[in-house]
């Protein structure tokens, strides 16, 4: 079985994730940083950035991967890739400039935390009727 519409935004997930990895990895060789943080505010919030996606990506795409192989709608896996996309893209975005932009990352985290809950709660209802 395929599951195109998970392996789309798994590739997109993994493409920003990769862009806030090569951020701070350039950022270390620049500042010549090779362990830790060093204190360095900067790095901190890279660092931060990068480890907040790959906290939170990996759930929201085992969902959709469940709701996919589940037959949920295209449409329905479409909306939910997107808002998970969307989401890590303007938390990242939000907590990488300087100064934060507080509202970025609050709808960065709404959108993350939406797609989460409703997929879950989608799984759950599929499941029990």
């Amino acid at each position: 079985m395929t599951v195109p519409v998970t392996s789309l935004y798994t590739a997109l997930v993994a493409l920003l994730f990769l862009v806030l990895s090569a951020r701070v990895i350039l950022y270390r060789r620049a500042n010549l940083i090779s362990l830790g943080d060093a204190g360095d505010k900067a790095l901190i919030k890279r660092m931060r950035a990068q480890a907040n996606c790959g906290e939170y990506a990996p759930i929201g795409l085992i969902l959709l991967l469940v709701a996919e192989l589940s037959g949920a709608p295209a449409i329905a896996l479409h909306l939910m890739g997107m808002t998970l996309l969307a989401g890590r893209l303007l938390h990242a975005l939000g907590f990488s400039a300087t100064p934060q932009k507080l509202i970025l990352r609050q709808v960065g985290m709404v959108m993350t935390l939406g797609m989460i809950l409703l997929t879950a709660l989608g799984l759950i209802g599929h499941a029990l009727l």
